[in-house]
C-alpha cells in the first residue's frame, strides 16, 4: 500500500500526477463536500424544486385536483433537474480522480460488453483488492439516507387513511 505524504518528493508508485499537500487535501474535501451536497439534492432538492414550478402552474381556483398540465410540468422540470444533477455527480468525480492522480472509471452496460476473453475482463473488473473511493462512499451514504429518510417519514409520519391518523 502506497502512503502518500505531504514530502516535496512524491513517495514511489506515487501517480505522476498526483498533489499532494494541504491545499490538495482541501481540494479533494471540497469536492466530497460539494458532491454529499449534490447527492442530497439529486434526492431533496429537484423533487421540491419540480413541486414548486408545478405549483405556479397549476390554477389555484381549481377545486377538483390538480391539473394535467400541473403534473406534466413537475414531471419534466424533476427529470431535467435530476439529470442535471446527475451531470454534475458525474463531472465531480472526475475532478476527484483528477486530484488523485487517476484516470477517470469507464463504465459499460454488460449488455454492451465482448463475450471475447470474457473471464479475464470479469477478473479484472471484480479484483478482490478493489475498494470503494470516498466519492463512492459518499454517493452511497446520500443514497442510503435519502432512503432511510423517506421510510421513517413513510412510517411514521405520513397520514394515513388506515389508522385514522389522517387528521380528519
Amino acid at each position: 500500500m502506497v502512503r502518500f505524504t505531504t514530502a516535496t518528493v512524491p513517495a514511489a508508485g506515487t501517480p505522476v500526477d498526483y498533489v499532494a499537500g494541504k491545499g490538495a487535501r482541501i481540494k479533494r474535501a471540497a469536492v466530497l463536500a460539494l458532491t454529499a451536497v449534490v447527492g442530497i439534492n439529486v434526492w431533496t432538492g429537484s423533487p421540491l424544486l419540480a413541486l414548486w414550478v408545478g405549483s405556479r402552474v397549476e390554477n389555484s381556483s381549481s377545486a377538483s385536483g390538480p391539473s394535467m398540465l400541473a403534473i406534466f410540468v413537475v414531471v419534466v422540470v424533476m427529470a431535467v433537474t435530476s439529470w442535471a444533477l446527475l451531470r454534475v455527480l458525474y463531472v465531480l468525480q472526475e475532478r476527484y480522480f483528477k486530484l488523485l492522480g487517476r484516470p477517470p472509471r469507464r463504465y459499460r452496460s454488460s449488455w454492451l460488453r465482448s463475450m471475447r476473453a470474457e473471464r479475464g475482463e470479469w477478473a479484472r473488473q471484480h479484483d478482490p483488492d478493489a475498494r470503494a473511493t470516498p466519492f463512492e462512499i459518499t454517493v452511497m451514504v446520500c443514497v442510503v439516507a435519502a432512503v432511510a429518510a423517506f421510510e421513517i417519514w413513510f412510517f411514521f409520519f405520513s397520514p394515513s387513511p388506515i389508522d385514522q391518523r389522517s387528521g380528519r
